[in-house]
């Protein structure tokens, strides 16, 4: 894979140390998982099987759902799995695989977030123009033009790891394959790398945040001229919108605007971004959205009366 690697299996330290607290944590982040592919599968569901939400804001919703379910299962099951093992080993291979799915599925949240605000800032101010605008094929296209940017972004993450070798310890400081806890391991000079993962990943997240927030600026601006009802409905669809993409830009640029190095609170907050957000995304949309909770009553509905016909 690199150079000259003397390492293929890569120890991960955990979360904690403690096997009292690591099962405590197991008892807590494996319904936390669970609720994560339910809940956004349920998203996923609705969406497609509800004729009432067949627009193009919901379209996004349930890609984003099943980029939230992938991105999460990339790193939670085997983290859920650690958490009861004395030792925790992965491959080489296995490592650099994880980084690559999980900055894939990382980097396509991001873009279909800032998707999904171009699609509510085409809405509010310029409603005449919104079914011509966003027509299905262009749906189609912003959606796989997310999907493309997740992987170019990781393919270059791994060009840049698979060059650098590994000649050992074989600790990795973290309880996943993060790139700065690898690129810790390279028995060489990282500067060069850790520039470009720099450039990568932190000013992708930098960008499209201020591009979310320049797009809800003139939302805010634009809905002065609508009306009271007109303002409720559409800050109540923003409101979800906004608080998701603040849960996961945070964590994000906090991690990766900065060059590679330690910070004992980095595990925290990548349990944050990584188990955390992931369920409360749905919980979120659900809450906040008439539509959606409708539909889902329609659908339990539609089960239940199947489940009693003889």
């Amino acid at each position: 894979m690199a150079r000259t690697n003397n390492v293929t299996e890569l120890i991960i330290s955990g979360l904690f140390q403690d096997p009292e607290v690591q099962r405590a944590c197991f008892v807590v982040f494996l319904p936390v998982y669970l609720a994560t592919v339910v809940g956004n599968g349920l998203i996923v569901l609705t969406v497609r099987v509800s004729k009432s939400l067949h627009s193009p804001m919901y379209f996004f919703l349930s890609h984003l759902s099943l980029v939230e379910i992938s991105y999460s299962s990339t790193v939670v099951p085997k983290f859920i799995t650690d958490l009861l093992s004395k030792i925790k080993t992965i491959s080489l291979e296995g490592c650099v695989a994880q980084i690559f799915f999980f900055h894939l599925f990382g980097v396509a949240d991001i873009f279909l977030l800032t998707v999904m605000a171009y699609d509510r800032y085409v809405a509010i101010c310029k409603p005449l123009h919104y079914t011509t605008i966003m027509s299905l094929p262009v749906c189609h296209c912003l959606v796989a033009a997310s999907w493309l940017g997740g992987i170019i972004h990781s393919m270059v993450q791994i060009l840049v790891t698979v060059q650098l070798p590994f000649c050992g310890p074989n600790v990795i400081d973290h309880y996943f394959c993060d790139l700065h806890s690898l690129f810790k391991l390279a028995c060489t000079d990282i500067s060069v790398e850790g520039v470009i993962v720099l450039a990568n990943s932190g000013l992708i997240s930098v960008f499209s945040f201020l591009l979310l927030v320049s797009s809800y600026v003139v939302i805010l601006v634009n809905l002065r001229n609508h009306s009271a009802e007109g303002r409720r409905k559409a800050l109540s669809t923003c409101a979800s919108h906004v608080t998701v993409v603040v849960l996961f830009f945070g964590p994000a640029i906090f991690l990766y605007m900065r060059p590679p190095s330690t910070f004992t609170e980095d595990k925290l907050v990548a349990v944050f971004y990584t188990v955390v957000t992931p369920m409360l995304n749905p919980i979120i949309y659900t809450l906040r959205n008439a539509e959606v909770k409708v539909a889902l009553r329609r659908l339990w509905g539609r089960k239940v009366n199947s489940g009693v016909e003889p």
